[in-house]
């Protein structure tokens, strides 16, 4: 599915197999949002990564700010168009790719996915990400990180309540479930204590269960460092 370039600023137009390009950091939970997306609609593609770390950012290059002036990952090159903004990729991918659907044909459960998904997206993750904890200092990384994801699941966990079925929305895998997983990676990575939150860690294991979200996981991606690859 996925052949990975090491490339700090290598942005050619398509790839030579005219496969779409992602790329990604191994990481990066909105980068994995997008690889389960690419994986369950079965389409190939190619990953160029952008390591987020080394060397100060290669998202920070002038060749990859041409391709994302926001300086981050994901970006998409498919149908001869750039996207970036996880969220964004993915409805295209639904609108142009709908098979199997990430978004429920009801529009009340169409509403609720878009709405976990943004409180996923909006909500949390940034609160959380790189830039900010680059902002916080380091002897308070790991507890803004703690407050903030317990603050969002707080929430997402009453949501989930009354909307999850087998999923975050009834049974069917929705774009909800993709931002979920990652984010309870996230979790689990600054040690946040997931005790409180039976919901989000059954629908977590369902999902994790799925080929999709394993072949998609950061520990089996092209520029996964060796101590952390599965």
């Amino acid at each position: 599915m996925q052949a990975g370039k090491e490339a700090k600023g290598r942005h050619s137009t398509m790839s030579e197999s005219g496969k779409p390009i992602l790329y990604s950091y191994f990481r990066s939970s909105c980068s994995w949002r997008v690889r389960i997306a690419l994986a369950l609609k079965g389409i190939d593609y190619e990953t160029v990564p952008v390591n987020l770390v080394k060397d100060g950012g290669h998202q920070f290059s002038e060749e990859f700010q041409a391709l994302n002036p926001m300086k981050q990952v994901p970006a998409l090159k498919i149908d001869g168009i750039t996207i970036s903004q996880s969220l964004a990729i993915i409805e295209y991918l639904e609108e142009t790719r709908p098979t199997p659907r990430l978004l429920p044909q009801d529009p009340k459960k169409r509403v609720f996915v878009r709405m976990i998904s943004d409180l996923i997206a909006s909500g949390i993750q940034p609160l959380q990400n790189l830039s900010v904890l680059k902002q916080v200092g380091q002897e308070n990384q790991l507890t803004w990180a703690q407050k903030t994801i317990s603050s969002g699941f707080n929430a997402l966990e009453q949501i989930l309540q009354s909307t999850g079925g087998k999923y975050c929305v009834g049974d069917e895998v929705s774009m909800a479930d993709l931002c979920l997983v990652p984010q309870v990676a996230n979790a689990e990575r600054f040690k946040v204590d997931l005790t409180p939150y039976p919901t989000i860690s059954r629908i977590n294991k369902s999902l994790l269960a799925l080929e999709a979200f394993q072949v998609s996981h950061p520990c089996r991606q092209p520029d996964t460092p060796p101590e952390l690859r599965a």
